[in-house]
């Protein structure tokens, strides 16, 4: 078994070791993973606003998809609903990518032998490739609400991969009668608040329909997020 840290916050990223899962749960990396399903090619991760503006000028054709406290930043094409996301048709499309808390985390954790982002969607997946990789090291770096504060839905998330690498795991059900109480998940009960439909929280809370990760690749001028397929097995 490897050593597994659970940190949190963009202090806890920059003592991340090891491989490393950046989570957000509610809602960048459950959107990110629609993305990929609905057939965007890759995503670009930024955590400045300003830089991912401007990126976008420069490149019309790419898909901008940001938000800042859970509304959809000016200039954006789209917000950082998954709801929003998997009514969509992406094929190859090239998406720009900036929120308040997740995509805050790749940058941070410069310490890290390699990055992949968590959520429940594809959290079968991440255990699975952790297994695969057999490192030495995980970091499970919680994102928590807007970098302010933890937030239950990603340290839930990071205590179902440590309890999945340890050889047993909660239920969707379980999940969702711990995240419906959550202050955290109360944006999507408010039917005041449009930028957080109800059907988003049952999506950022949808157990294993992905059977992919995505990793933060370096190697490219910018920092992509690309998919891995994973084989998933049974026990």
């Amino acid at each position: 078994m490897p050593e597994i840290k659970v940190l949190q916050l963009l202090n806890g990223a920059s003592k991340a070791r090891g491989l490393t899962v950046i989570i957000d749960v509610f809602r960048a990396f459950t959107t990110a993973c629609w993305m990929i399903e609905k057939g965007a090619e890759f995503i670009i991760p930024f955590a400045d606003i300003n830089v991912a503006t401007e990126y976008k000028k420069r490149n019309p054709d790419y898909l901008f998809f940001g938000e800042r406290k859970g509304i959809k930043i000016q200039g954006a094409d789209y917000g950082n609903s998954p709801s929003e996301v998997s009514t969509m048709d992406l094929t190859k499309r090239k998406i720009i990518f900036s929120t308040s808390a997740g995509t805050q985390g790749f940058s941070r954790a410069l310490e890290a032998s390699e990055l992949i982002s968590g959520s429940f969607c594809n959290a079968a997946a991440i255990v699975a490739y952790i297994k695969q990789k057999s490192p030495d090291q995980v970091s499970l770096v919680c994102m928590g609400h807007r970098n302010e504060r933890p937030s239950d839905e990603d340290t839930l998330c990071a205590e179902y991969i440590k309890s999945a690498l340890m050889g047993s795991a909660f239920t969707q059900d379980h999940i969702r009668s711990i995240l419906s109480e959550s202050r955290d998940a109360a944006k999507f009960f408010n039917p005041q608040l449009k930028w957080a439909p109800e059907n988003d929280f049952y999506l950022c809370t949808q157990l294993n329909i992905h059977n992919f990760i995505l990793k933060y690749d370096v190697k490219n001028e910018l920092p992509f997020l690309t998919p891995f397929g994973v084989e998933i097995r049974e026990g």
